[in-house]
């Protein structure tokens, strides 16, 4: 039995069709409610609305992602109550829909970092770069977050003073203006560039997060759960935590979704199958203490979603991303496990047997470069991914069989 064929779509204003989809055979749409404000109720209306037009197209709405968890339910503020109860209520109204998985995440902030959205590969395809010394330029000594400097190696900082004094002021903008508003916009970050200063409102929503460490995010992220499995369970819905992107502390915020340990922590936090996680290769293989393998296999069972996608590792906490099956990640036993877990599932008679996967960002490519997409999420780029999964996941069904 194959592995959901999935694809990320961001609605009406997506270049990529649903008509266009079914004729790439996918069988499960991905997506989220992007038009109602992060806290809010989704209703069970305009939940139906998109599932009525993903099904129209014979597909179905596998996996919602994402259902934000608003910063005041990570930091645990004076609003936590009234969130929390709006988040139950969408989480039980998703349930009433029949859409059962729900993929979010508990970065602070920030939900993924990159330094470059359009680096060159030596063929001419483009992909997304993190430069960790850039990166540090950026924090240090454009936005200028108070002592930076403390919370990266020496050598790292030096490298970014350097960096800094060689960029130029529209060189610095173009910098900021990625990694908070473009690489954050399409998944509802909490700065839209609305603001005339936006960099100063960044350090705003960084300093609510001063008295919370790691061990007081994981406090407040043991509540959640506590606070919503049971409403999941309850409502037949499936909860799948996505790992830190990077995996490892930015800004001089706490990460506690970056390892095998993390996971398998937050798995015990409430023991039931509702809590689970989305297993990302191209977040999780980024910490090299990370046995990709070793975590299918450590927590198979929570497992409700997958992305899949590769990386290229350089020297000084640097990578890019690549292709999907080509890359410094070995996509074989991974996809061997999965498949396998599968297999376990189906033999054990779990009727949630079917892992929904999908190819994760992807390299932009041929037309591409003529359509608007959201960063790393080219059409092309992504169909030549799902190409390649499809077929390593085939041989390795028939190895298997």
């Amino acid at each position: 039995m194959p592995l959901e064929k999935t694809w990320r779509w961001f609605g009406q204003k997506d270049q990529v069709s649903l008509a266009d989809l079914r004729q790439m055979g996918v069988e499960g749409v991905v997506t989220a409610l992007h038009h109602i404000p992060n806290g809010e109720v989704w209703s069970v209306e305009e939940i139906m609305k998109v599932k009525n037009q993903i099904e129209a197209h014979d597909m179905r709405w596998s996996v919602v992602e994402s259902l934000p968890v608003s910063e005041g339910i990570k930091t645990h503020n004076d609003d936590y109550q009234r969130l929390i109860n709006n988040y139950q209520q969408s989480v039980i109204n998703l349930g009433k829909c029949g859409i059962d998985r729900i993929c979010y995440n508990f970065m602070p902030v920030l939900d993924w970092v990159r330094t470059d959205l359009h680096y060159k590969l030596d063929d001419g395809g483009e992909v997304m770069f993190f430069d960790f010394p850039t990166f540090v330029a950026f924090d240090a000594f454009i936005l200028k977050r108070p002592n930076a400097e403390k919370d990266y190696p020496a050598d790292i900082v030096e490298k970014a003073r350097k960096l800094a004094d060689e960029m130029s002021e529209e060189e610095k903008e173009l910098l900021a203006y990625n990694i908070i508003v473009v690489t954050q916009g399409f998944i509802d970050g909490v700065v839209d560039g609305s603001s005339p200063d936006y960099k100063k409102l960044f350090l705003k929503f960084i300093d609510t997060y001063k008295d919370i460490d790691a061990a007081r995010l994981r406090e407040h992220l043991s509540l959640f759960l506590k606070d919503v499995v049971p409403v999941a369970e309850e409502a037949g819905v499936k909860l799948c935590i996505h790992p830190d992107d990077p995996p490892f502390p930015v800004l001089g915020l706490p990460r506690i979704v970056s390892t095998q340990e993390d996971l398998e922590w937050i798995c015990k936090q409430y023991d039931s199958i509702a809590n689970g996680v989305t297993y990302c290769t191209g977040s999780l293989s980024v910490n090299k203490s990370n046995d990709l393998t070793a975590i299918v296999k450590s927590i198979g069972d929570r497992i409700h979603f997958t992305h899949l996608r590769n990386n290229v590792f350089l020297p000084d906490g640097c990578f890019h991303e690549t292709g999907h099956i080509y890359g410094d990640v070995d996509m074989f036993p991974i996809m061997k496990a999965l498949l396998e877990e599968q297999k376990r599932r189906i033999k054990e008679g779990r009727s949630d047997f079917n892992i929904p996967v999908r190819p994760d960002h992807g390299i932009k490519m041929l037309d591409d470069y003529g359509k608007s997409a959201n960063p790393g999420y080219p059409l092309i780029g992504r169909l030549k991914g799902l190409a390649e999964l499809s077929g390593l996941e085939m041989g390795i069904e028939r190895m298997l069989n």
